[in-house]
C-alpha cells in the first residue's frame, strides 16, 4: 500500500477511510466489453431493487446525505443516482477504471473518488480543516474545503475534499494505470459500508482487469 498519513485531527475523529490501490496492467488487456455488461447488469439490479424508489426514504437517514446537509450541500450520489436510474441520464463511457467508482457509488450510495497514485507529491495525509483551503478543482475550477470536512493532501497541495471534490492534478486520466479508490466515510458511518463497498469495488475491477493487483486497506 502507499503511504497515507492520518493527521492527528482526523484520527481524533474516528471516521472510517476505506482504501483500495490497483496497479491495471496495459490497457490492451482489460475486458472493457465485460465491464460494460457489469454496469448494465448492477444498473438494472439497481432498478429493480428501488423499483418503488422513494427520496426520503432511501436518503432521509442516510449519514451522507445528512452530512452534507451540514454544510448545506445535496448529497451527489443522491443526484447521480437518480439521474441515471431514473432520469434517463446514461451511464458515463469512456475510460472504465474512472467510471468505476462512480457505478460502485450508485449502487451503494456510499461516497468514492479515484486518483491517480503516479501523480502524488509523496504520502497521502487525511486531515480535517479549520478553514477554507482553496484548490483546483477537477474541472479547472477554484474551489475550497470546508471546516470539519474530510479532505486529503500530499507535498504540492489538496487532492480532495469529501465537500468540494477532487483535484485536478491527481484525477485519473486515460493513461492511468497506479490508481486508489477513497471510499469515505462521516463521523455516523460504520465500517461495515466501507468494507462491502471496498469489495465491490475489487470485485468491479476484478472483471475489468483480471490480471490487476489490488490491495485493501480501512484506516
Amino acid at each position: 500500500m502507499f503511504e497515507i498519513i492520518k493527521d492527528p485531527n482526523f484520527a481524533a475523529r474516528g471516521i472510517p477511510f476505506g482504501v483500495a490501490e490497483v496497479r491495471f496492467p496495459a490497457r490492451e488487456s482489460w475486458d472493457e466489453a465485460a465491464f460494460r455488461a457489469l454496469a448494465e447488469r448492477e444498473l438494472a439490479d439497481c432498478r429493480t431493487r428501488f423499483a418503488d424508489y422513494d427520496r426520503k426514504a432511501v436518503f432521509s437517514e442516510n449519514p451522507y446525505f445528512r452530512f452534507f446537509r451540514k454544510f448545506k450541500k445535496t448529497y451527489p450520489v443522491m443526484q447521480q443516482f437518480e439521474s441515471v436510474l431514473f432520469k434517463g441520464r446514461p451511464f458515463p463511457e469512456g475510460n472504465p477504471a474512472a467510471t468505476l467508482p462512480f457505478l460502485a457509488e450508485i449502487c451503494t450510495q456510499v461516497l468514492s473518488g479515484a486518483h491517480d497514485i503516479d501523480c502524488l507529491d509523496g504520502p497521502l495525509t487525511i486531515f480535517t480543516p479549520d478553514s477554507r483551503l482553496p484548490f483546483d478543482g477537477m474541472r479547472a475550477e477554484s474551489t475550497h474545503t470546508y471546516p470539519n470536512d474530510v479532505c486529503g493532501r500530499d507535498g504540492s497541495g489538496i487532492i480532495f475534499s469529501m465537500i468540494a471534490g477532487a483535484d485536478k492534478r491527481t484525477c485519473v486520466h486515460p493513461d492511468s494505470r497506479h490508481i486508489f479508490y477513497p471510499v469515505f466515510g462521516t463521523p455516523d458511518t460504520p465500517p461495515a459500508p466501507i468494507l462491502s463497498t471496498l469489495d465491490r469495488i475489487v470485485s468491479y475491477v476484478q472483471v475489468l482487469a483480471p490480471a490487476a493487483e489490488i490491495e485493501t486497506a480501512l484506516l
